[in-house]
């Protein structure tokens, strides 16, 4: 495990676990790698930069409000009465000297508050200032969430926000995105990732899932469904008080390989499954950054498998350098924690055919994500022997890794008739708010009991 610290800056650590030994001829090597920042008095941005904060106090910050006003948040009038207590609810997190903005999400966006291209500074006068602002919000229009978002992305990269500063966009849709192709939303989540990160929230059941968790997948935020409206307050605050918990933006995991070595994969496997590869921007010889977003207090886990070279029995090799790292303009970075993956190969059957408890663990979560979203999908596409074989592994894949909350959530759209063996009926009827959560929450994952 290696360290960084430093006063008024959070301490990141890097914990690597992994069965290093490889049998003869061997040449995959799986490490889960364990990224854990604490300590307080951060800074919003470059760590060993100067100390830029708020006005307030605190890590500089902006946050983005983007709330659906399209038609059919009318039907019930519950919802859009719940997105402005929930939006009010959100501003009243706001820890003053935050920047933020208000907009109104239709198949246009506009500026709630304050107006003008700019965005506020949370202050009690500012804060009651956009809650009465969120009064006169009413329901009526199409949906095209690629104009929220790119209105979000001008007010957070607007000059009166620090560079520093740790960008965030919350998100509340209602219903699916008709007014503008999958093509432009996928071409502004491009345009968008890497600039803020994003929470997206479907409220009620006439949103698509794939939709939503594609938005809060691209920006490294999270997805959920909030079914009842009378719940939004609660889950924005919530949102928000994580938000304003963030305290470093745009980290990186930089791994570098020797000749001869190469990544086959990356991903987030905790606290949520998150399929990193393809995210992989180049960072010099040998060596690539996958991004991680904006950290505050917390821990997550990485899947990194690199396949090595052939090698002779005895020998011993660096498979990977993992480094956590943030990026600076002029290409250079600041390294903020290390660890090694290794490989040694070895003619001990014992010690080469030992699967790393870690490495299963995850193996099996992400296999658990997978088996869900395509039991559903034979679900929906009518495949009865289909749906039922994936989501009976599904439930067998909870109970193995004591996933509770996902075996809860099976537990809804099957009856379970032996869970250790997988064996399972699909239900006759099942409510589409349940379904819909379990696909929402299908790539959340436990923690590996160490």
């Amino acid at each position: 495990m290696a360290n960084f610290s430093k006063s008024n800056v959070p301490q990141f650590s890097v914990e690597v676990y992994q069965n290093e030994y490889l049998p003869e001829g061997g040449r995959e090597v799986n490490a889960i790698v364990t990224v854990t920042s604490t300590g307080g008095g951060t800074i919003g941005g470059a760590v060993g930069a100067p100390q830029l904060h708020s006005p307030g106090g605190g890590p500089d910050a902006a946050v983005a409000l983007m709330v659906d006003c399209s038609g059919s948040m009318d039907y019930p009038p519950t919802k859009m009465r719940g997105a402005r207590d929930a939006s009010a609810a959100a501003i009243d997190t706001l820890r003053d000297g935050v920047r933020f903005a208000v907009i109104a999400g239709t198949h246009v966006a506009k500026e709630v508050y304050p107006g003008g291209g700019r965005v506020a500074i949370a202050d009690p006068s500012t804060r009651e200032q956009a809650k009465q602002a969120l009064r006169k919000l009413s329901a009526g229009g199409g949906t095209a969430i690629g104009t929220w978002l790119r209105l979000a992305d001008r007010l957070l990269s607007s000059a009166d926000v620090p560079a520093s500063a740790v960008r965030h966009g919350i998100l509340l849709t209602d219903g699916r995105n008709e007014h503008e192709s999958p093509e432009d939303l996928r071409t502004t989540l491009d345009a968008c990732a890497g600039r803020f990160t994003c929470d997206a929230r479907g409220v009620g059941t006439d949103w698509e899932v794939k939709e939503v968790t594609g938005i809060a997948s691209a920006l490294l935020g999270t997805a959920d469904i909030v079914a009842d409206p009378a719940h939004l307050a609660g889950d924005f605050t919530q949102m928000m008080e994580t938000a304003m918990g963030k305290e470093v933006a745009d980290v990186a995991l930089r791994l570098w390989t020797p000749l001869g070595s190469e990544i086959k994969f990356v991903k987030q496997v905790a606290p949520t499954v998150e399929e990193l590869t393809e995210r992989r921007t180049e960072s010099g010889p040998r060596a690539g950054d996958y991004p991680t977003g904006s950290w505050g207090d917390e821990s997550r886990d990485y899947h990194v498998c690199v396949q090595v070279p052939n090698a002779e029995l005895g020998q011993e090799m660096l498979a990977a350098r993992v480094s956590l790292v943030i990026p600076q303009p002029d290409g250079s970075a600041q390294t903020l924690s290390q660890g090694l993956v290794r490989a040694v190969w070895t003619d001990d059957m014992a010690a080469s055919t030992s699967i790393n408890p870690q490495v299963a663990h995850y193996t099996g979560q992400a296999e658990l994500a997978q088996v869900i979203q395509q039991g559903l999908d034979a679900r929906k596409a009518g495949d009865v022997d289909g749906a039922t074989a994936k989501l009976g592994r599904a439930v067998q894949l909870a109970a193995l890794s004591g996933n509770a909350d996902t075996a809860k959530l099976l537990s809804k759209v099957v009856d379970v008739v032996d869970a250790a063996e997988g064996t399972v009926r699909l239900k006759a009827k099942v409510a589409e708010a349940d379904e819909m959560t379990l696909e929402t929450r299908s790539t959340k994952t436990v923690r590996v009991k160490k």
